[in-house]
């Protein structure tokens, strides 16, 4: 899955079944996976959010954050 553009500041799409989304908020980007709000994590960049969120669906179940 490659990282599309980002020019309306907010994304959203499905990674193995999970839904996840991005959103700029004051030039920094907010996660959401499983349509939760990851409250701690904020990227500089889109493209390292949803790296992150990827990252997050692929560690095992007991290791996600909600």
């Amino acid at each position: 899955m490659q990282v599309p553009p980002f020019a309306e500041g907010f994304w959203s799409d499905t990674y193995r079944g999970h839904a996840i989304a991005i959103l700029n908020h004051g030039g920094r980007w907010l996660v959401y996976l499983d349509h939760i709000l990851q409250q701690r994590m904020q990227f500089e960049t889109p493209e390292a959010a949803v790296n992150w969120l990827r990252h997050k669906v692929d560690k095992p179940k007991s290791a996600r954050l909600h």
